[in-house]
């Protein structure tokens, strides 16, 4: 066999989760080389063209702040930026950004390979290569061999991909790619458990071909905003995106083509997500409902295709002519592209240590759609921990585990190692405890110190990241040492302020926990010091929300006492005593790190954590006695 070359780490895939695996490797020092079926489709948008929205948008800021490029690239090359759920709490407060698509694909493109340690080649990798239990490369479909210590899969949708346009089916990946027909047959020889999921995309429109004038514009914030704690950009160009919606016209020609549709004739066999369910899945789950709402967003500002948000379908090309004719402002469209539905293999993700490194292989990882996962940002949140990880692995340092407290990475997953996943996952704010303290806005606070330890904070971004902690605790300090009295002027300056009256002396810091004053009011009527826009955002929550974000981390701390007690790798769940015979299989098949992840293990009781916790204590009594 032919030894092409060896690496520290190889990336199987350059979807959202591949780049920013190999990315963060390479950055770390690892000699590291990114697999991909085609150097023209690097971080491609196979679906909407668009990053962030409600908890993706969390998902993106937090790859961020530990030093990742989904944010950095989406700040570069997008059309259109809105913050959502602005009437709501800060916890759910989400940016969401419409991509030029191909010019984000490029810009990371050309990141990936002006990256120091990193190589990009245009293979199909077709077999994992090991040495017993341990990684040793992989092998090319041209029979070359990459050796290299740690793999990381992250193969998306590609794995024996089949495309599904009504009865017409063909095997192949997103946008007319090939598939990886024969690297599921090397997962299964290895012993990884592989399931079969299913997800679609709509129908691409030509924008000459629309009516806007029968839609509701949709224009982006007055506001410049940004992703990444990096990014400056104070100015922006946007384009609006449209809205419209579907009418019992359309409902009726999807309802009498039911029997075509390949999710109700038995094509499909795969699992799609229930989250974001095609046109057909909408009516049959909805029959009351009139009318389904629809974004038309455009792809580009150097194309016409034009994509239909809540129309994706696998119905045949006439049935999707014929219903989208029914929309209006869509009476006169032209498809540029079929909407699609492709199913590909994927990996139970219970697999998989908190690490992303497969329980039984050491040195392999694996991350994004590849895990049962749906979404752009769920997967560049895995690539980027399975990327340091595998670094770290390289390295024999200790690995980086976000538990759920940390963030919403920590929480997505822990909720796919620890719960699995019978359906495309998808993030949500739902899913996460502690809402409050996993804000969009302080992800850097929670996160960039961690990145640092990783390697992957380079000196810009912790200058940067200092210098605007000092600046919030320099304002903290300021309002807490400074107060004002009740005389007359005071109360003059208040009233015109629209402030309640105080009757004793008040801190500035007190007077910003009321609900009708700002640091803006404060810094007008008593002369306060100026502060950036983002120091002072943060000083306002951190006290406004300050009883609240108490109680949470109390919240957090009762969990850290289940947390910190670690189980052994190598526990025979067989000789612990007293367990029940369903949470014994359990805690076996999922091998948890510690007594608070076992305690999230569907079917291990209250009563089996007690076990457990009377268990250990009396191993550690018996290693104290050898050790005395």
């Amino acid at each position: 066999m032919f030894v092409a070359d060896s690496y520290d780490v190889i990336v199987v895939g350059a979807g959202h989760a591949g780049v920013e695996a190999a990315l963060a490797a390479a950055r770390i020092g690892c000699r590291t080389l990114l697999a991909t079926l085609s150097m023209d489709n690097i971080a491609m948008m196979p679906c909407n063209p668009s990053v962030g929205g409600p908890a993706k948008g969390h998902l993106v800021r937090e790859l961020d702040a530990l030093g990742g490029e989904m944010g950095v690239n989406a700040d570069k090359t997008c059309i259109q930026f809105r913050m959502l759920n602005t009437g709501k709490g800060p916890a759910v407060h989400a940016l969401r950004a419409q991509a030029d698509k191909k010019l984000y694909q490029f810009t990371m493109k050309k990141t990936c390979e002006d990256t120091e340690n990193l190589d990009v080649k245009q293979i199909l990798i077709d077999k994992l290569l090991l040495d017993g239990d341990k990684v040793k490369g992989v092998q090319v479909e041209t029979g070359e061999i990459y050796e290299a210590k740690a793999v990381v899969m992250a193969t998306g949708t590609y794995l024996r991909g089949r495309i599904i346009i009504g009865e017409h089916t063909y095997t192949g990946g997103p946008n007319g790619q090939r598939a990886a027909m024969k690297f599921s047959d090397s997962l299964l020889e290895a012993g990884v458990r592989l399931m079969r999921f299913k997800t679609g995309t709509p129908a691409r429109v030509d924008a000459r071909t629309l009516d806007y004038d029968k839609m509701e514009i949709q224009p982006g914030d007055e506001e410049c905003r940004n992703f990444s704690f990096m990014s400056d950009e104070t100015t922006r160009e946007q384009i609006p995106c449209w809205l419209t919606y579907t009418n019992e016209k359309t409902h009726k020609i999807l309802r009498d083509n039911m029997h075509r549709a390949p999710m109700a004739n038995g094509i499909i066999e795969g699992i799609g997500p229930r989250y974001c369910p095609s046109i057909e899945t909408k009516i049959l789950r909805f029959p009351d409902k009139e009318r389904h709402q629809l974004f038309l967003e455009p792809e580009g500002l150097n194309t016409n295709e034009v994509y239909v948000q809540g129309m994706s379908t696998s119905m045949p090309m006439d049935v999707q002519l014929e219903f989208l004719r029914t929309i209006p402002g869509l009476e006169h469209a032209k498809v540029m592209r079929a909407g699609y539905a492709i199913e590909y293999d994927c990996i139970d993700p219970t697999q998989l240590k908190p690490t992303l490194e497969f329980k039984d292989i050491h040195g392999f990882f694996s991350a994004g759609q590849a895990n049962g996962t749906s979404g752009y940002e769920e997967a560049a949140a895995q690539g980027i921990i399975a990327g340091i990880n595998a670094a770290m692995f390289i390295k024999g340092e200790e690995p980086l585990v976000l538990k759920r407290s940390d963030a919403y990475i920590g929480v997505l997953i822990d909720d796919l190692v620890t719960k699995g996943t019978s359906e495309p996952y998808r993030i949500m704010t739902s899913r996460a405890e502690y809402r409050l303290l996993l804000r969009q806005d302080n992800a850097d606070q929670r996160l960039t110190p961690l990145g640092r330890r990783v390697g992957l904070v380079k000196d810009d971004r912790w200058e940067r990241f200092t210098k605007k902690q000092t600046a919030i605790q320099q304002a903290m300090e300021y309002l807490k040492k400074n107060s004002i009295n009740p005389t007359q002027e005071i109360k003059e300056k208040l009233r015109e302020a629209g402030i309640e009256p105080i009757r004793n002396a008040t801190s500035f810091y007190e007077l910003l926990r009321r609900p009708d004053v700002d640091y803006a009011k404060l810094q007008e009527s008593f002369n306060l010091p100026d502060l950036e826009p983002e120091v002072r955002q943060q000083v306002e929550i951190s006290i406004t929300y300050e009883g609240y974000i108490k109680k949470q981390l109390e919240q957090v701390e009762h969990m850290e006492k289940l947390e910190e007690k670690l189980l052994p790798e190598d526990i025979d769940y067989q000789q612990v005593p007293s367990l029940r015979d369903e949470g014994r299989e359990k805690l076996a098949k999922i091998r948890p790190r510690s007594v608070g992840q076992a305690s999230r293990i569907s079917g291990v009781s209250p009563a089996d954590i007690s076990v457990l916790l009377v268990w250990l204590e009396q191993q550690r009594r018996i290693q104290d006695k050898k050790e005395g």
